[in-house]
């Protein structure tokens, strides 16, 4: 017996050591995996944008494009989505399946766990309640920001613990924080040296919950200044001139190397009512040559976008327009499509990566097939109005935020009884984002953020009900205006010049997950009016599908209880892509909810292919 033992310690010490026998280091202007020279050819792809049962057929997808390593952020707000909560476990949000996923298939893991991410994702990946704690500032050296920080690596730590390569893991890198340079630039109200520490101590927070070495930054070449950290590699994102990475990087880095491109875009980003991005083949493929010629370590951003399934689009601004909403699929023009398709683009670089590459590359997966269905009746129309009777409002004298009502998604239905007819101009200035406005129940006007229009005329009678029903479209997840990410009514609604008074009733409707609805009978809703129209399916065989929600006009949509996203008539998306694998043979069930309702809808179809590029103004 005790013979026995000692073989089983024997047999258990030599797996232990050959777990750990990994190495990855930067030494010498290189990276060298196991003490030889290595050359990063990643793509970024992110598990929280792909349904689980997905993830070996989009990660086998990166190595048939001839890739070594696969880039993921990780959104702290996916896995910690209410203050008590955390979930590192449930479908998508199994971090360590991913992990151990990517190591099974022969690929290396690049690690992007923030805090911030930016990545088009609501509000970059912050849990939206830090905005509504007191004194909490994000991304500088505030001690409630960095004592929330060290809560979430500790969480995080401790589910990837062993899965670093000097455990046996895959993980080769992690970033510290996220482009920070540019929100250094952003941010000159902030001096540089307080910016600079916020960096150092995201760093040593790093090391502290026990993330290992080698560390990089990741900022665009010429704003390293404000991004970088004293000792750890600097990668430069977008960045096509190799003699000016190398300098760039020479002078942040003791004048060496290595050379990283931490994200090199072969597509763009989307938002609604603006065309779709695209980024030609030749362009990629000539780009990627240079970077293969000179051994060049790069990763594709994204090499596989996936989807903003529920309400994981973020947002961004300009001048013109103080919020862009990122459309829900994150097709990204990327070489493998939202829905794990090889594009053009893809077999082009992968057949100019094969040049380059000494053994025959595997053979591209097959993707889930595509099927599609007749049109389906709709079954039920419950008026959103005769639903909000099951809600118990909030009361209040003035409008309050979502954050104030503890919400951080979907709508709020703001309702109040006017005792006095008013006739004129009724004002929002703090409309986030969306709001359609009715008086005893019919809508009379709408106003957008997007489009700037915060006001319109309208005519109310005594004693009427004016509601104000206004969707969140997403924060904004990159740039200074960050910090503004309150959602809701955020001033005094105006009629006139003059403020409405009374007491406000805010009935909260999340909608993260389908409203119970079977007790309610369908009736006649009138055009305006925001409605849920229910349906269902019978299927034999299930496969992805492309829901056609071009005839619509604004909302989500359920299908059999997962929240494919959100829609807009506007374009450039006219398609929701459904998952073959949310999908059961039998009967399926779609609830969808239209805030604008212009058109009484009958059926609900499909397409066998996105529609992502169809701008309607």
């Amino acid at each position: 017996m005790r013979k026995l033992f000692y073989i089983i310690i024997f047999i258990t010490s030599c797996l232990t050591g050959y777990a750990q026998s990994h190495s990855f280091e930067i030494k010498n202007g290189r990276f060298l995996l196991d003490n030889k020279i290595f050359t990063i050819r990643a793509g970024e792809m992110h598990y929280a944008r792909i349904p689980k049962a997905y993830w070996k057929q989009r990660l086998l997808m990166l190595k048939a494009m001839g890739l070594n390593t696969v880039s993921t952020y990780v959104f702290w707000n996916y896995h910690h989505s209410t203050p008590a909560s955390w979930d590192f476990t449930t479908d998508n949000h199994d971090i360590r399946g991913f992990l151990s996923l990517a190591k099974e298939l022969g690929l290396y893991v690049i690690l992007r766990p923030g805090p911030y991410v930016c990545a088009e994702w609501e509000f970059g990946g912050f849990p939206w309640w830090l905005s509504s704690v007191k004194g909490l500032e994000i991304r500088t050296n505030n001690k409630a920001f960095l004592d929330s920080c060290k809560i979430y690596f500790q969480q995080l730590s401790t589910q990837i613990k062993g899965m670093h390569i000097s455990e046996g893991g895959p993980v080769i890198l992690t970033q510290v924080e996220n482009e920070f340079g540019s929100y250094a630039v952003q941010r000159k109200d902030i001096p540089l040296a307080t910016h600079l520490q916020y960096m150092q101590s995201i760093k040593s927070m790093l090391d502290a919950t026990g993330f290992k070495p080698p560390f990089y930054t990741a900022d665009g070449r010429t704003l390293f200044a404000g991004g970088h950290v004293q000792g750890v590699l600097p990668a430069a994102n977008g960045e096509d001139n190799i003699d000016s990475l190398k300098a760039s990087v020479n002078k942040f880095n003791g004048g060496n190397g290595p050379y990283f491109i931490g994200e090199f875009y072969p597509g763009w980003l989307d938002h609604w009512a603006e065309p779709f991005e695209k980024v030609s083949t030749a362009k990629v493929v000539a780009q990627t040559e240079k970077y293969l010629k000179d051994s060049i370590s790069f990763s594709f951003y994204m090499a596989h976008g996936g989807t903003n399934f529920a309400y994981t689009a973020g947002a961004n601004y300009t001048r013109e327009h103080p919020i862009q909403p990122d459309i829900t699929s994150y097709d990204y023009d990327a070489p493998v499509s939202e829905a794990g398709w090889a594009t053009d683009k893809y077999i082009a670089i992968r057949n100019l990566m094969q040049q380059y590459m000494k053994e025959p590359l595997p053979a591209i997966p097959n993707h889930e097939k595509t099927i599609t269905i007749n049109p389906v009746a709709v079954d039920k129309t419950i008026d959103l109005f005769e639903w909000k009777k099951s809600i118990r409002p909030v009361l209040a004298e003035k409008p309050l935020s979502f954050e104030e009502l503890h919400q951080g998604y979907g709508y709020v239905l703001y309702s109040i009884k006017m005792d006095k007819a008013a006739e004129g101009v009724l004002k929002i200035n703090g409309l986030r984002d969306f709001a359609t406005i009715y008086v005893n129940g019919k809508r009379v006007a709408e106003l957008d953020y997007y489009f700037n229009r915060m006001q319109a005329t309208i005519s109310i009678p005594q004693n009427a009900t004016l509601d104000i029903l206004v969707e969140n479209m997403g924060r904004i997840n990159y740039g200074a205006k960050i910090t503004e990410s309150l959602k809701g009514i955020l001033s005094p609604v105006f009629i006139n010049e003059a403020p409405v008074k009374g007491v406000w009733h805010m009935y909260k409707m999340p909608l993260e997950t389908p409203p119970k609805l079977s007790n309610y009978a369908s009736k006649i809703v009138a055009t305006g009016s925001p409605v849920f129209y229910t349906a269902s399916f019978s299927l034999t065989e299930t496969g992805d599908m492309f829901m056609n929600m071009q005839y619509w006009g604004k909302g989500i949509v359920f299908v059999n209880g997962h929240h494919l996203g959100r829609f807009w008539n506007v374009g450039p998306q006219q398609t929701l892509y459904v998952p073959g694998c949310w999908l059961k043979k039998g009967r399926n069930e779609i609830i969808v909810f239209d805030q604008l309702n212009d058109t009484i809808q009958q059926y609900l179809s499909f397409k066998d292919h996105p529609v992502l590029d169809s701008l309607h103004k």
